[in-house]
């Protein structure tokens, strides 16, 4: 039940934030929050992540995108069902991929784009525009990296040296 509320969670704030930003912004409008460091910026972006595949045609991206979202949700859903139980850490974080995957993927089903609203800059040199999920995925994958290299591993007995005599 907790996976299911970080999924959902995340692709519901993801979903209402977006629909903030389209109702209350103009397209490529932006708004300081914290001069020559944030602003709230509305763009669209058709292509993937920092903006690669953007000029590919609508069909090769609509079928990219739409295979490659499968694959990628299968691949989560089968590591969340293959992690014990008792690994809340590796689930919560495979729960948060999945919930931007999602997130981003509504987008693209409903616009064929992903709407970013998140800019972080440092005066005139900007990081890509991002958004909620986004920062899930992002989020996740560390935590999941993080978790994964100090995960303790049990070490399996040894078999006995002096059980074969020659």
């Amino acid at each position: 039940m907790l996976l299911a509320s970080v999924t959902g969670g995340i692709i519901l704030l993801d979903q209402l934030t977006k629909q903030q930003i389209m109702q209350t912004m103009r397209l490529h409008e932006s708004i300081p929050v914290i001069p020559n460091l944030f602003s709230l910026t509305y763009i669209r972006n058709p292509g993937a992540a920092f903006g690669l595949l953007a000029g590919s045609s609508n069909a090769f991206r609509m079928v990219f995108f739409g295979l490659t979202s499968i694959f990628a949700l299968g691949l989560l859903g089968t590591i969340l069902l293959r992690m014990p139980e008792e690994d809340w850490m590796g689930r919560i974080s495979v729960a948060g991929i999945l919930g931007g995957a999602i997130g981003n993927l509504i987008d693209r089903l409903r616009f064929g784009e992903v709407i970013d609203f998140l800019d972080v800059y440092i005066e005139s040199y900007h990081w890509p525009a991002f958004n909620v999920a986004d920062s899930a995925i992002t989020v996740g994958v560390i935590a999941l990296i993080i978790h994964f290299a100090f995960e303790k591993h049990t070490e399996p007995p040894e078999a006995s040296e002096t059980s074969s005599a020659s």
